[in-house]
């Protein structure tokens, strides 16, 4: 895949009859942000329930099927995409631990970036791990803490986990959300009558007819029982860093934050493409889905309409082109394929929205210069991505980031384009709204374009850290 995964996406519910079902609907709207795995716990005053499963929300959680089996006015819910390893039953969350003080289920969405340092203390402390995912790690020092009061125990565990996470608990007789010191991984709060939600994206409210109240602020932990909402701060106060992919790709297009969607951040960064590199062209095509609203604001800046060249099948799935290594091979032609008649012996702008390994565009290229075009000029709605992710998303290691051993020249010539342009970092935080880039303490989380880390990722500095990677975080929330 020559795409940038998110790691998962959350959702809770307190206080509602229909909890499981509408838990389940959020899923389904928050599907794209991870397709492996899903799972809801539930609590009904009594015990807790809990279903996970391999695949997706709408293959699973069915009434009368799984459904029937989370009684409870109270749940959370997950979304999986795993970033390598085998798909495991035991690695699908939200997690579910009986402690000493009570029931308490966990999802989360991000990812831990001194996991392994952690869980190698707690092993040689005598914890036993029951998955290989860093979302466990939580669990384990929540366990392990001293602190009477479970609040405390939980805030005793944050201080401890380093990274990019939005988490969502279902203990007793609470709901709790909280996001890392820096906002690195949405997270929002909605209400549905008198039911508080909580989600990572505004699209998963719509989708229950909830009404949006507020993000969850950086840092912060909200509380929410039968008396409403309380709001713990215990990190020292900093600006936030939201994560830059959220803007360019992750979040749904009509999900909204800032009180904009996320089709009009999209949109902007392909007006500032086109001031900073438009060339005379006959066709202005986008690679679907991910290049369209930057194509769109690209037109719209050059006045000129977007057409489109390429054509995406969407009812390709991963389990149909994974089997063989020939089937593999197709992967570009079974969901992408050329409108012949519209390129023949046009002059083309290409324009998506990233630009990671380079094998996509190479084939997709590939197939327009076969389809008879004169030229394709590629144009990337974002910098060079030239680091690798440590804070929830799916990078490859550094050596497969085609920016960050290749020039743009020699990238052009990768490719097989005519002529290869990025949107600039300056562009990218004009599209944003603001005027330039903060250099000293930056709006957003953009180390993959800057090698700017907001947390030093200690996993990194772990012997062997790819190998680690690859056996231990097969579940990255």
């Amino acid at each position: 895949m020559d795409r940038l995964k998110e790691e998962c996406g959350v959702f809770g519910i307190f206080n509602n009859k229909d909890a499981a079902a509408l838990t389940a609907l959020g899923l389904h709207a928050l599907q794209h942000r991870g397709q492996e795995a899903c799972g809801i716990v539930t609590f009904d005053e009594k015990k807790f329930h809990a279903e996970r499963r391999l695949g997706l929300v709408g293959d699973n959680f069915t009434k009368g099927k799984i459904l029937d089996k989370l009684p409870g006015s109270s749940a959370i819910g997950h979304n999986r995409y795993s970033t390598a390893g085998n798909n495991l039953i035991r690695n699908v969350q939200p997690f579910y631990a009986d402690l000493h003080f009570g029931g308490i289920g966990i999802a989360h969405n991000g990812n831990l970036s001194n996991a392994l340092y952690l869980r190698k203390e707690l092993v040689k402390n005598g914890s036993i791990f029951q998955t290989t995912s860093d979302t466990e790690t939580i669990v384990q020092l929540i366990a392990k803490s001293k602190r009477s009061k479970i609040i405390d125990r939980i805030i005793d565990a944050l201080f401890k986990i380093q990274g990019g996470y939005a988490l969502t608990l279902l203990l007793n007789n609470k709901l709790i959300g909280i996001r890392d010191p820096f906002g690195i991984r949405p997270l929002i709060i909605g209400k549905i009558n008198k039911s508080y939600v909580l989600a990572s994206e505004s699209c998963a409210l719509d989708i229950i007819g909830a009404k949006f109240i507020r993000e969850i602020e950086n840092g912060e932990i909200v509380i929410i029982t039968e008396k409403g909402i309380e709001s713990i701060k215990p990190f020292p106060k900093i600006k936030e860093r939201p994560c830059i992919f959220e803007y360019i790709y992750f979040s749904r297009p009509d999900s909204i934050i800032k009180n904009t969607s996320f089709y009009e951040y999209r949109k902007k960064l392909g007006v500032e493409l086109a001031k900073e590199s438009h060339i005379e062209s006959d066709l202005i095509i986008p690679v679907p889905d991910s290049g369209v609203p930057a194509a769109i604001g690209y037109s719209e800046q050059v006045k000129k309409n977007v057409q489109l060249g390429i054509i995406r099948n969407h009812y390709v799935g991963r389990t149909f082109i994974e089997p063989t290594q020939q089937i593999r091979s197709l992967g570009v032609k079974l969901k992408h394929n050329v409108n012949k008649t519209l390129i023949k012996n046009k002059s083309i702008i290409l324009i998506d929205d990233s630009l990671v390994r380079g094998t996509t565009s190479v084939k997709i290229i590939k197939m327009l210069h076969e389809a008879g075009a004169k030229e394709v000029h590629l144009r990337i709605a974002s910098p060079p991505i030239k680091f690798p992710d440590y804070y929830g998303v799916d990078t490859p290691n550094k050596n497969e980031l085609l920016a960050s051993k290749n020039n743009l020249d020699q990238m052009k010539k990768i490719v097989n384009a005519k002529s290869l342009k990025f949107l600039s970092i300056q562009g990218l935080y004009k599209a944003m709204g603001y005027e330039s880039r903060n250099t000293s303490f930056p709006q957003f989380t953009d180390h993959c374009f800057t090698g700017d880390y907001p947390i030093k990722p200690l996993d990194a500095n772990e012997k062997n850290f790819v190998d680690n990677q690859i056996s231990f975080i097969t579940s990255k929330s």
